[in-house]
Parts: C-alpha cells; sequence; structure tokens
C-alpha cells in the first residue's frame, strides 16, 4: 500500500522490478496450482536464484482472485524482529496506535480475503513464522505467500524449492540453446548493455558454455552480462573460466551453486576500479538504497574523495553491481541482498568502524534536518524524506543501541524523529526505540527528559495512560532540576493530556492553558503550535467559542508560516469549535478540506476525526443516510487505530446523537447496511472519492 492508500506491488521499500520478467512459466504455473491447495506457500531457494522476482510476478497474475487485495511486505531492510508486527500493520494501512500492534493486524486480517505477500523472511525466521501462524489461525481467507532461504516451519505450509534457470549442453542446436531460460535471460540483459546482441550460431555456444557454468543463477547470468558493456562475449566467457578454474573445453563440471554465485562476484569485484571496490563495499550499510548525497557523505573519506562518488557509483551501475532508480526526482541506488552482503565481507574492521560513526553521525543530522514537528513550508518533504530513508535510520538506531557508548546518540535520534511517529502512526515503533535508549542512558539530562515526555505522548495516543505516567512524573523532576524552559511545557502539556484521559477535563484544560504560557515565555513557536491544537480541540465542547479564537491563531500561524500538515489539525480543530457554536456549514467546508489534504498525505489519525464530523454535519443537514456510511467509513478507521470516539470525550457526545438519529430516521436494516458499505471502504482514496462525488 503506497502513501496514498493505493494498494500495489511496489512500496515505499520494496521498487517495481527494474528489468523485465524472463522464464519461468513452469514455476509459476506450479506455484500458483500450489497456493490455490494451500494458505501458506513458501518458496525457498538460494541467495540470487530469484526468489522475489517470481513472488512478484505470481501476485500480479493471481490478483483478481483476492477482493480485499495482494499486498507486498519487504523485511530485507527490517533488523528487529520485535517490529515485525507493527511493520507489516504499517503496510497495510493501519497505525499501530494499538499496545498490541499484532493484535491489531489479526483482527483487521479476519475477515479478509486477501493474499499477503512477505518478502526475505530467513533472517526473522521464528519472528515471521509465529506471526503467520497467528495471523492464518485467525484469518480463515487469509492466504501468505513467503520467500526465504529456509522454510518458516508453520503448520499447513506447503513449499516450491525454486530452481536455478534452465540451461542448455554448448553442442546443442542454436534452437534447442535458445529454449533454456537461462539462455533468454542473458540475452535479454546482454541485449540492453550492448544494442544489437542477439543469440547466433557464431555466439550460441559461448553463450550456452557461460549459462552452464554459472549454473543458471539469475544474478550470476545478470553479472556476466553486465561485462558485454566492455567486453567482447568471448573474454567474458574466458575470464570466468579462469575465475572458476573451469578447462576450456566443453564440459559439465560446475561449482556448487553457493559458491558459483561466490565466484561470480570475487570475478566482479577484481574487475571494479579500487576505488568502485571500496564504494560498493560502503554501500553495503545502506540496507534501504541511498541516494547521491547520502552517499557522497557516508561513503567518501580514507582514499575516496566526495566529488568522486558519483563516477564510481555510475561505474558499478554500468556492472550491474548496483541499481539506479528514478525517485522522486532523483535517483536512488541499491544493490540485491546477495551483492549487498558480499560488500560487507570487503570492510576490513578499521573502515567499518569507521564508515559507521559516519553514518551514524549523517543519520542523526539527517533526522535533525528533516524534523516534522517543526512549523516550516516543507513539512511534506520532510515527511517523505523521512519515510524514504526510514529503513537506514532503524540500522543507525541499531548501532547506537545494540553496542556501549552510543546510546545517548541513539535517544536523541528516536525523539528527534517523534513528528514522524505521530504523523506516520508508527507509535509501536517509536517507543520500541525509545524505550531502548531510556533503559540504556541513565543520565538526568534534558536529552532523557525529551525523550521520557515523547515516550509518554505516545503511550497516550495508544490509550496507555499506566505507562505514559511515571514518564511525566520523571520527565517534571528532571525538567524542573536541569532548570529546562524548553522541555517543562512539553511535560506540563501531556500532563495536561493525561489528566484529561483520567476524567479531569477542567484540569486537563488549565495545564495545557499552561503549558502554552510557558510555550510563548520560551520563544518556542513549534510548542506554541502543538498547544493551541490540543487547547482547540480538547476545548472545542467545553468552551467552544475560545477554541474557535485559538484555532484561528492556530490556523494564522500555520498560514504565516506555510506549514501544510500542521494547517490540516488547524482546521479540523475549527471545524470542531464551529460545530459546537452551531455553525454546521463552516464546520463542514473546513474539516471536509482538511481531510482532502490529510488524505493526500496518509495522515489517517486526522482523517479519521474528519470523517467522523462530517458525519455529525451529514446528519445536521437531514442526510442521514450519507451520516450511517461515513461513521461506518470512519468506525472502520477507529478500529485499524485500536481506537474509538467514546474515548475522546471532544467526539464522544455528538458520535452517540449522529448514531441515534440516524438509526431512527432510516431504520436498524437500512443503517445498517449503509454503515457497513461504509466500513468496508478501507481505502482512504475510495472513501475520499465517495465524499467528493
Amino acid at each position: 500500500m503506497n502513501r496514498n492508500g493505493h494498494s500495489n506491488l511496489a512500496t515505499v521499500d520494496h521498487p517495481s522490478e527494474p528489468s523485465r520478467f524472463v522464464g519461468r512459466r513452469h514455476e509459476l504455473s506450479v506455484a500458483r496450482r500450489m497456493l490455490s491447495r494451500t494458505r501458506l506457500l513458501t518458496l525457498t531457494g538460494t541467495g540470487g536464484v530469484g526468489k522475489t522476482r517470481l513472488a512478484l510476478r505470481l501476485a500480479e497474475n493471481v490478483r483478481g482472485l483476492y477482493k480485499d487485495g495482494v499486498e507486498v511486505v519487504e523485511l530485507a531492510t527490517l533488523e528487529a524482529g520485535d517490529l515485525l508486527g507493527p511493520t507489516v500493520a504499517a503496510a497495510l494501512g493501519l497505525r499501530d496506535e494499538a499496545t498490541d500492534s499484532t493484535t491489531l493486524l489479526v483482527d483487521f486480517l479476519s475477515d479478509k480475503r486477501m493474499l499477503l505477500i512477505l518478502d526475505n523472511c530467513e533472517h526473522l525466521l521464528d519472528d515471521c513464522a509465529n506471526l503467520v501462524d497467528r495471523m492464518l489461525r485467525s484469518a480463515p481467507r487469509l492466504r501468505v505467500l513467503a520467500t526465504s532461504r529456509q522454510t518458516l516451519g508453520v503448520y499447513g505450509e506447503q513449499v516450491l524449492s525454486v530452481p536455478s534457470l534452465s540451461v542448455p549442453d554448448p553442442g546443442d542446436s542454436t534452437r534447442d540453446i535458445a529454449r533454456h531460460d537461462a539462455v533468454r535471460l542473458f540475452v535479454d540483459r546482454a541485449s540492453s548493455v550492448w544494442p544489437g546482441f542477439v543469440l547466433d550460431a557464431g555466439n550460441a555456444a559461448s553463450v550456452a558454455r557461460l549459462a552452464q557454468h554459472l549454473e543458471g543463477i539469475p544474478l550470476a547470468i545478470e553479472l556476466a552480462a553486465a561485462r558485454l558493456r566492455s567486453l567482447p562475449l568471448e573474454q567474458v566467457t574466458r575470464e570466468l573460466d579462469e575465475c572458476m578454474n573451469v578447462p576450456d573445453v566443453g564440459t559439465s563440471i560446475a561449482l556448487p551453486r553457493h559458491r558459483t554465485l561466490r565466484a561470480t562476484m570475487d570475478w566482479s569485484f577484481r574487475l571494479c576500479s579500487p576505488g568502485e571496490q571500496r564504494v560498493w563495499a560502503r554501500l553495503s550499510i545502506f540496507p534501504g538504497g541511498v541516494g547521491l548525497d547520502s552517499a557522497e557523505v557516508v561513503c567518501s573519506g580514507e582514499g575516496i574523495d566526495a566529488h568522486d562518488v558519483f563516477d564510481l557509483l555510475s561505474g558499478l551501475v554500468d556492472k550491474s553491481i548496483v541499481v539506479g532508480e528514478r525517485w522522486e526526482g532523483g535517483v536512488r541506488y541499491r544493490m540485491l541482498d546477495s551483492i549487498r552482503a558480499y560488500g560487507a565481507d570487503q570492510l576490513e574492521a578499521d573502515e567499518a568502524r569507521a564508515l559507521r560513526w559516519r553514518y551514524i553521525r549523517h543519520y542523526r543530522e539527517l533526522m535533525e534536518r528533516n524534523r516534522i514537528d517543526m512549523v516550516v513550508p516543507d513539512q511534506i518533504e520532510r515527511y517523505r524524506v523521512v519515510q524514504r530513508e526510514l529503513p537506514n535510520a532503524r540500522a543507525a538506531l541499531e548501532m547506537c543501541l545494540d553496542g556501549p557508548g552510543m546510546a545517548s546518540v541513539g535517544l536523541g535520534i528516536a525523539a528527534a524523529m517523534w513528528g514522524f511517529w505521530l504523523l506516520a502512526g508508527s507509535f509501536t515503533e517509536g517507543r520500541y526505540w525509545l524505550e531502548r535508549g531510556l533503559q540504556q542512558v541513565p543520565v538526568l539530562d534534558s536529552d532523557r527528559a525529551t525523550a521520557l515526555w515523547v515516550d509518554a505522548m505516545l503511550a497516550l495516543r495508544q490509550g496507555d495512560p499506566d505507562a505514559a505516567t511515571p514518564r511525566v512524573e520523571e520527565c517534571h523532576v528532571i525538567a524542573r532540576r536541569v532548570e529546562d524552559e524548553h522541555v517543562l511545557p512539553y511535560a506540563v502539556r501531556v500532563s495536561g493530556v493525561l489528566t484529561y484521559a483520567h476524567g479531569d477535563p477542567d484540569r486537563g484544560l488549565e495545564l495545557m492553558e499552561e503549558a502554552l504560557a510557558l510555550h510563548r515565555a520560551a520563544g518556542d513557536l513549534t510548542g506554541v503550535v502543538f498547544a493551541l491544537y490540543y487547547l482547540a480541540a480538547y476545548g472545542s465542547v467545553q468552551d467552544p467559542d475560545k477554541s474557535a479564537a485559538l484555532g484561528e491563531e492556530l490556523l494564522a500561524l500555520c498560514e504565516a508560516h506555510h506549514a501544510e500538515v500542521t494547517r490540516g489539525y488547524a482546521q479540523l480543530s475549527l471545524g470542531l469549535a464551529a460545530w459546537n457554536q452551531g455553525d454546521p456549514h463552516r464546520a463542514d467546508a473546513l474539516v471536509s478540506e482538511a481531510a482532502e489534504f490529510t488524505e493526500k498525505v496518509n495522515d489517517r489519525w486526522c482523517l479519521t476525526q474528519c470523517l467522523e464530523v462530517l458525519a455529525w454535519t451529514a446528519g445536521g443537514r437531514g442526510d442521514h443516510r450519507r451520516a450511517a456510511w461515513l461513521l461506518g467509513a470512519a468506525h472502520a478507521m477507529w478500529q485499524a487505530a485500536d481506537a474509538s470516539p467514546r474515548r475522546l470525550q471532544y467526539h464522544a457526545v455528538w458520535h452517540e446523537r449522529c448514531e441515534d438519529e440516524a438509526r431512527r430516521a432510516l431504520g436498524e436494516r437500512a443503517f445498517k447496511a449503509a454503515f457497513d458499505d461504509g466500513a468496508r471502504q478501507r481505502l482512504a482514496h475510495t472513501i475520499m472519492d465517495a465524499i467528493s462525488a
């Protein structure tokens, strides 16, 4: 599912196939037949054999059979098994407000007819097995397609071992040689680097010999084909023979398959310049691919000038070691897992240490530069940068928190990302990194205090006040001890939300007002904006006129600073105030505009609240069928967030009234039909299309 909520086979972490799919007719047929008879099919095989490509092509072929869609979750960049549930939930468009995201996930899937593809499971084998087992037990119409070098070992699992591509004998006729998939793949890739290359009687035996020595391994064949950019076919074949110590005669002698791929990469590595070799090795540190700017910062130094990185990357792209892909106006470079793992093996201990430090420093600075909580014109672009770099930021966090000496840096990175955790709905992940850091960083300073209030805020969003309470209390103690005028207002504001959640709205609002005054005194624009939103939204029922004034101030600040993301929340708060002031037309206009924008950035928390208010406005003008439909659509999104309008006091009263009036006006059967129809529209863009129709 992409940022806009549309189902597809190319997620942020899993770009679409960069080159044409070749062959595999038999495997596709067998896999499709097996998938129709089992609820868990695992494609196994060695690295480079093409499991992922086969899974993606199979998904394209069968997607029409699954009314709730085909979803792909790329796991190669995920190193923490504890984040598997939240990662899969996020890929399905669920916001993990729940403290147990796995329960949220299985509840969501319980009635879905869907194919879920988990790609690259081998490094998270036990976690994947446990999650898949639980999902299949809870969702009877769900099917799972996994790719892994090892089987998952889940009851009922069917396994298809993906073989290498078929290879011919060099003595076969040209026509027979051309029929084999290994040859077809080589010719396809060779023609892309050597325009006009075709298989003919003059080169068929050489191509067959090359395919045979490479054991039909797709990745090895692609690496060899890339050499035709600068070498004739005969020399490529001769160099491979020498690399693998194969006699220069027609023979079926070949290395074991895993050694064949390793030998091919050894050969490719030796054919790179020293600079290309170093960049290849250093690029291995990026699990999520990399843009040129980041590559220049992290991969330069110790013999590599930053200005040379582009040319070295271009050389690696020419050799098919690195894939360069167009991505939102730029180029992003990535390596297949096997090639990346080989590169990591080439790093010397001292070089690896220096590389890790540059990497951590770069991502600390990148996350600070792209803080989404700042009231600035490029909020959307910042969000996209962090979303794109999330796998790499996770790697930096893991490096910091997995060893001594860097935990405080990791805690700072996790806290700086709080705006992203909120907007992306990644509360479980945010708390995961924060709490790991808090356990390792006992120093009572401002950094710890910041992490404490952020962790408490995320816990409150998940409906976990018991976890939030001690965090807020400790944050207060530290902030007053170090006399930090920046941290204290945030602690006071979170205390206000906590008090409100405990059933004391008046005292909660007093604390939020105190926080606003402290933010103003400290000159903290970001703090002022967030305090205004909380006061405007939470106070909309108690004092709608005051709430409207606060909302207008918030909107003016957002417009003055061109802060588009925050502007959506300002419009929502103003819409709530307008509704409570008895102005449904203004409420509808404000909230409709907020909903349209928040759907585009996939801010489902804001969108859910917008749908709720739009149901009220529809009911207010007598369109009770539309109100019931919107209540159903909002209900599905409240459930996906493990939240409820009844838990938010500024929603609860009007929600009950809107539902009761729609039931009376339509009758139970018609109300349920409209409500259920809205609840089935799980994709945000579908809901918005229906609203605007």
